[in-house]
């Protein structure tokens, strides 16, 4: 499923929906300079910014055009409010066999890896929960929290990835209570996309950005592409983390979307197992290949929080991760450490290394 544009509407999307801004910045040591073109436009309810260094504005306009059709046809797929999952979703919980949309079934079979390497925290089955909070609006509005029974209702029914059972081009579901919420994962994978597409079109610098999700091709002019990572209010920089060749970073803070009750934060990122949104971090920074990895990784050492992320890390294979706990203080791996660079350098930090899973022998002992 999905649409296509044709070239010439290509080119006029990427004249009428996106701005471009071309900077000409000088390159270290020579006296050349490399024009960086920015486009814009809004998907899965955020700013989608894709900057191109060292392309001509007609290559820029055609490579942001695909982009943004990469964006549009996985939105339509994936929207939670969406034709196509409402579609997904209804089918799932009664159980009969169906065949979804190509992009949703590569979603499903990803969701279903990720809830199992993540312990289930990372799981895109509770999207019934997630609308029970209210989180799956554009807007946010003043609100309550929901019921204590409601809740429990829903984490005892256990909507799980693996109740999904795929049979060639099918999806089966055995739980009525499944929903499929992709927000954790849609954006990020829109991105590894969208750096897809673009390395086929030749371009060896770039950088793609869709709210606190981002991946980096190349570098800026010679230089690293400088990416902030923003405090958990999200009110101002906490650090800049150099970026190069091609290295993916994604935040998850409570600031991204929450609401205030009673003098009390409530915000989306939910944990499974209390269906109520987890405690003890405030926000966590991942680096890591791809930008889908980085994302569900950040997420479940979110919910992992403190006392348990080092762990989680170690078993995600996660080498360079910022988290912040619910009282502001840093906690670091080293590899991070060494590349973050801080705007409050004085700033106590707690520098931690993630806990490796032991090595296991051929004979499957550990050693």
């Amino acid at each position: 499923m999905g649409f296509v544009l044709s070239p010439s509407t290509l080119v006029r999307l990427a004249r009428t929906c996106t701005l471009l801004l071309v900077l000409s910045l000088t390159l270290t040591g020579c006296r050349d300079k490399a024009p960086v073109m920015l486009s814009r436009f809004t998907a899965f309810e955020t700013q989608v910014d894709v900057s191109l260094v060292a392309v001509t504005r007609d290559q820029a306009e055609r490579a942001a055009a695909l982009v943004a059709q990469d964006f549009a046809c996985l939105e339509r797929d994936w929207a939670s409010d969406g034709e196509a999952m409402e579609r997904v979703n209804r089918l799932l919980a009664q159980g009969d066999p169906f065949v979804p949309p190509p992009s949703v079934l590569r979603l499903v079979r990803l969701g279903q890896t990720l809830e199992s390497e993540s312990e289930g925290l990372v799981n895109l089955s509770i999207g019934r929960l997630v609308r029970l909070w209210g989180f799956d609006t554009a807007t946010i509005a003043s609100r309550h929290p929901p019921e204590r029974e409601r809740i429990s209702d829903l984490v005892a029914a256990a909507p799980s990835m693996s109740a999904i059972t795929i049979e060639g081009l099918t999806l089966r579901g055995s739980n009525p209570t499944l929903s499929l919420d992709l927000t954790p994962i849609a954006r990020a994978q829109a991105i590894d996309l969208a750096i897809r597409h673009l390395k086929d079109l030749g371009v060896r610098n770039a950088l793609v950005q869709a709210g606190s999700e981002l991946r980096a091709l190349g570098e800026r002019s010679g230089q690293p592409w400088r990416v902030p990572v923003l405090r958990p209010s999200g009110s101002a920089v906490l650090a800049i983390v150099p970026l190069r060749g091609d290295e993916a970073m994604a935040t998850v803070a409570e600031h991204d979307r929450s609401f205030t009750d009673r003098g009390r934060l409530y915000h989306a990122i939910l944990d499974p197992r209390t269906g109520r949104p987890a405690t003890g971090a405030r926000s966590v920074t991942v680096l890591s290949a791809e930008t889908t990895h980085a994302a569900a990784a950040a997420r479940a050492l979110f919910i992992a929080g403190p006392t348990d992320w080092r762990r989680l890390a170690g078993h995600l294979g996660v080498q360079q991760a910022l988290l912040v706990d619910a009282e502001g203080r840093l906690h670091l791996t080293p590899a991070m450490a060494e590349r973050l660079e801080r705007v409050d350098a004085d700033e106590p930090v707690a520098i931690v290394e993630p806990e490796w899973p032991a090595p296991v022998a051929q004979d499957g002992r550990q050693p």
